[in-house]
């Protein structure tokens, strides 16, 4: 179910700027940025809406003016991929997101099901195609804005701080938690970038609350998040759409790009919509404004986080 926009008195409440939607969003000039747009959880072959997600989104990369595409994970169900030949390469990348406007590169993390194939083939799929970029399991870039502003991005792998995941079919065996968080730590305490930005699979804290958020990664990231300044917190796993401001982080959950999970009750000063869709973004040196869309391509909600808590 759909659910309607909410009172954007009851977002300022939570410390969210809440933005109108205009009826003709093209005749305005777009303002200068970083514009990306983001997916998670979408590759099933087409099926669960996940073409039309696609479709709607190569539409709105092209208005927005796109530079890079985001994936949130759980890039390929159920079992991820068997290698760079696999013919999911094929039914659930290249073939629904084949706009021109998407062409540009994919920034990719890992989810929970890719963690059930073949790991290494999507980290090494980008030799085949160049708009396939996952480096490493867990990486960090510096983008740069039109005036020379740098953001920091961290692309973090989520999967091995879930205990749940040892010695199950998500095959997280082998990588070591500790060792990631240290890396995030240091990395974001050597960062001088006005804006950090944290990104990972699985969320922390969510709109719909309890049922959903990850006590671990509250317990583990959510202190190093606050400490170092991290404004942002972009995620998908839960198979919807949601915000919520909890302290100083905004989290965003991505998670609309293929089949739906029930959306809990929302939280006062919260949204989320159980509906399929991606976002779009846009970040300059004093905000991240983004808005979600649904699988035709229709604004659902949108909200602006300034740099500055």
């Amino acid at each position: 179910m759909l659910l309607r926009r909410r009172d954007a008195l009851a977002l300022a409440a939570g410390g969210v700027a809440a933005v109108a939607l205009p009826g003709r969003v093209y005749a305005t000039p777009l303002a200068p940025g970083m514009r990306f747009v983001s997916v998670g959880d979408w590759g099933r072959q087409g099926h669960d809406e996940q073409r039309a997600v696609g479709v709607a989104m190569g539409r709105a990369a092209e208005i927005h003016r796109s530079t890079w595409t985001l994936s949130l994970g759980d890039n390929f169900y159920e079992d991820g991929v068997q290698g760079t030949d696999d013919p999911q390469w094929r039914g659930s990348f290249e073939d629904i997101y084949d706009a021109p406007s998407l062409r540009s590169p994919w920034r990719v993390i890992l989810g929970n099901h890719d963690y059930r194939g073949d790991v290494q083939a999507q980290l090494d799929y980008g030799s085949r195609d160049t708009r396939w970029s996952m480096p490493a399991r867990y990486y960090a870039r510096t983008e740069h804005l039109a005036d020379g502003t740098p953001c920091d991005l961290f692309f973090i792998d989520t999967n091995p701080f879930l205990s749940r995941y040892r010695h199950s079919k998500v095959r997280v065996d082998g990588q070591d938690p500790a060792a990631q968080l240290a890396w995030l730590e240091r990395s974001l305490a050597a960062s001088r970038a006005p804006w950090k930005i944290v990104i990972g699979h699985h969320p922390i804290h969510t709109a719909d609350g309890a049922p959903t958020e990850e006590p671990e990664l509250i317990a583990s990231l959510k202190p190093v998040l606050e400490r170092y300044g991290v404004r942002v917190y972009l995620n998908g796993h839960i198979h919807n759409l949601q915000h919520i401001r909890v302290g100083s982080v905004d989290y965003v959950t991505n998670g609309g790009g293929s089949k739906l999970i029930h959306l809990y009750p929302v939280r006062p000063g919260a949204w989320g919509a159980e509906t399929h869709g991606f976002m779009t973004a846009t970040l300059t040196p004093d905000t991240f404004a983004f808005e979600f869309k649904g699988a035709s391509g229709e604004p659902l909600y949108s909200a602006s986080v300034s740099r500055t808590a």
